[in-house]
């Protein structure tokens, strides 16, 4: 992968954060549930500490991306639910049905640019930011089945 290759795929994953930052944020705000509200709002601030990442990776990638990698549960709920359409009167349950569609195209995304990456650093880097959707994904999941009837928000 050249480097101009590159930047392109750190600029597209940038602005994906960005807005996936936005979005989360215009959520947190329609929301009346103190507990969604702030996943929402948590999952905002996360966006933008992956943009900074991003951000650092792009204009130095000799960086070396260490993460933990504590085991994670994956409901796979993703895949089982219809997307709802964001809404202005959009229900909790169905804002979070959203979010966790948006972090699991997020993840094939760099699932994606994983498999494609010749080189191994890359492929490491995106395998990470994939692991840190899943990570998203999996804490919106939880809270969907915890909730166990998100229509009773």
């Amino acid at each position: 992968m050249d480097k101009i290759e590159l930047n392109q795929l750190f600029s597209v994953a940038i602005q994906r954060e960005i807005e996936s930052h936005e979005f989360y944020l215009q959520v947190a705000g329609r929301v009346d549930n103190a507990g969604v509200k702030q996943v929402f709002n948590q999952l905002a601030q996360d966006e933008l500490g992956h943009k900074e990442l991003l951000e650092k990776f792009k204009s130095d990638p000799t960086l070396v991306m260490k993460f933990s990698e504590t085991p994670l549960v994956d409901y796979k709920i993703a895949e089982t639910t219809d997307e709802p359409r964001l809404s202005i009167h959009m229900k909790p349950a169905d804002a979070i049905a959203l979010a966790i569609k948006k972090e699991q195209r997020s993840l094939e995304f760099y699932q994606g640019l994983a498999r494609g990456a010749n080189d191994a650093e890359m492929k490491r880097i995106f395998e990470t930011l994939a692991r840190m959707e899943l990570g998203h994904k999996v804490k919106l999941e939880n809270v969907f089945v915890e909730i166990g009837y998100p229509e009773v928000f």
